[in-house]
């Protein structure tokens, strides 16, 4: 075994109780994997927050959206668009779609809602967050937002009306009767209260769009590529189409995610690096402690770097184990809250009924091998003052 190595493990497991180079040894792993441990878990949570909002926009609004500035009907087929989308027909799922005002009334109870007509064979994100009943939506049949549906008392069976806006104050007004066949609940108040899916031909019936549709909707395999997909629609299509993706359209909510980031990250890094100014402090201490050890290291013949060695590997089993237990801890905590879900949110307000902790390993990974380098150039400048110790006075009253 290194030599160096040896006598760092020895000084990190002392063998006597209580001796202050074991206590001070334990005390940095401790407060580095608390410090480690209180940063992983704050960036757990925010990435939870951010993968948990954005995959609930986007399975509502997909990934990005083609539409007329004005918001005027478009053609279903959009001239130029399938060049485009052929570099990418393996990852995006491309579907049709109409969205208009209109006025839901269910016997002497009204209320102003969001029609959204789909392609019946892409209505898959509403499993996901379906409540009660089905979300067939052929022929007449619709699916509505669950609180919207306790607001107006209506249950799975039940017949509505659907008058469109854009006639209400007309003498020939539009309306038809459907059938409520299932119940959603996303916890994102702006479409439980307010959107209704139904198919196609039905929301093209009762708005009579002749065929056309408000746009179109892409949804990927991968998000990360909404982005490029994006610049090449804006390239390739001419005015009057618009291409947004759904970041852009949730573009303030989005910022102020990325603003209060990076505080609260930095002020949790703060944390981890209170564990660092320990392993300095203690290192420094034991530099004292063991000036006559050290005395006697030199007078035997120990080497500068070989001395230098001994105090770095202490700052590096420090760092390893303060990071490996602290990383642990996080993700203990982090796996009991995903499972159990013990911390509640009121899903009114943050669009979840829980604090989602999303894990990342390259995230976990990174924090420990950054926690042991800073753990390594924290035993710097305690190893400089080992290095200055003479052995004549370390040895001179023994």
């Amino acid at each position: 075994m290194n030599f160096p190595f040896y006598l760092s493990t020895r000084y990190l497991r002392s063998a006597q109780k209580g001796s202050f180079t074991r206590v001070a040894g334990v005390l940095s792993v401790a407060g580095l994997a608390v410090g480690i441990s209180a940063l992983l878990i704050t960036l757990f949570i925010l990435n939870g927050f951010e993968k948990v909002i954005s995959k609930k926009i986007a399975d509502f609004d997909g990934h990005i959206r083609i539409k007329h500035y004005l918001n005027y009907p478009i053609p279903s087929e959009i001239l130029g668009m399938d060049s485009i989308l052929v570099h990418y027909k393996e990852t995006v799922f491309q579907s049709r779609f109409i969205q208009r005002p209109a006025l839901l009334r269910k016997g002497k109870q009204a209320e102003g809602i969001i029609v959204e007509g789909i392609e019946r064979g892409k209505v898959g994100f509403i499993s996901d967050i379906l409540v009660s009943g089905t979300n067939d939506i052929g022929g007449n049949q619709i699916v509505i937002g669950e609180r919207l549906a306790n607001q107006l008392d209506i249950t799975i069976g039940d017949k509505i009306v659907l008058f469109d806006l854009a006639t209400l104050n007309g003498s020939n007004k539009r309306l038809k009767q459907f059938v409520a066949v299932g119940f959603f609940h996303s916890g994102m108040l702006e479409y439980d209260n307010h959107m209704i899916y139904m198919n196609l031909e039905q929301a093209n019936e009762l708005f009579h769009m002749n065929g056309k549709v408000s746009g179109q909707i892409l949804r990927l395999n991968k998000s990360k590529w909404a982005d490029d997909l994006s610049r090449s629609l804006k390239n390739g299509l001419a005015y009057p189409y618009m291409v947004m993706t759904w970041k852009e359209k949730n573009r303030s909510l989005f910022k102020w995610m990325n603003v209060q980031r990076w505080p609260i990250l930095f002020i949790f890094s703060l944390i981890a690096m209170v564990g660092l100014v320990n392993i300095i402090s203690a290192l420094a201490m034991i530099v004292l402690d063991k000036t006559r050890q050290i005395g006697v290291l030199k007078s035997l013949g120990i080497s500068q770097t070989g001395l230098r060695q001994l105090f770095l590997f202490y700052g590096f089993m420090i760092g390893l184990a303060g990071a490996t237990i602290g990383s642990l801890l996080a993700l203990l905590l982090a796996w009991i809250q995903n499972n159990f879900k013990i911390i509640t949110l009121p899903e009114d307000i943050y669009f979840m009924d829980f604090i989602p902790m999303d894990v990342s390993t390259v995230d976990v990974f990174s924090i420990v091998i950054i926690a042991i380098v800073c753990a390594i150039f924290a035993a710097v400048w305690p190893t400089v003052r080992a290095e200055r110790i003479e052995p004549a006075d370390a040895l001179r009253y023994e």
